[in-house]
């Protein structure tokens, strides 16, 4: 059975990975990106838009070359976080997001939908789709 103390620690570390997840995504740490995930992450960018890619090699490379030249700011506000137990979880995030590319550039809103699993000590995200409510392009 886990505890209450345990359930808010796992909660708060979860919190630190997604905060980390965008730090190191917006300043472009792919080595402190990649550290985000599971070796079989699945990332499910097709409503965003965007890809459905399997494995955190690919996922990184990915978005290296998509957000090659790119500013970028993303926040993620009100988690909702439950565990599923001692080593597995699932969050929704509410999410916004600016992207500034050389030819154009988008903001967006929308949710996270991920699944978290806890090796060696760490959580780490073992799934994450992305939808939209809106998104705004403009021509850069």
């Amino acid at each position: 059975m886990i505890t209450t103390t345990e359930t808010l620690l796992a909660i708060e570390d979860i919190k630190r990975l997604k905060a980390r997840y965008f730090r190191t995504m917006d300043t472009q740490d792919w080595e402190g990106f990649a550290d985000c995930f599971t070796d079989d992450v699945v990332a499910d960018f097709r409503d965003a838009p965007g890809e459905l890619t399997q494995g955190r090699d690919a996922f990184v490379e990915d978005l290296k070359g998509i957000l090659a030249g790119a500013t970028t700011v993303h926040h993620g506000h009100m988690p909702e976080i439950e565990l599923v137990s001692s080593n597995e979880a699932t969050g929704i995030w509410a999410m916004e997001d600016i992207v500034e590319l050389p030819d154009m550039s988008l903001q967006g809103w929308g949710h996270y939908h991920e699944r978290y699993r806890r090796e060696s000590g760490q959580w780490r995200i073992s799934h994450v789709k992305l939808t939209r409510l809106k998104l705004v392009q403009k021509p850069g």
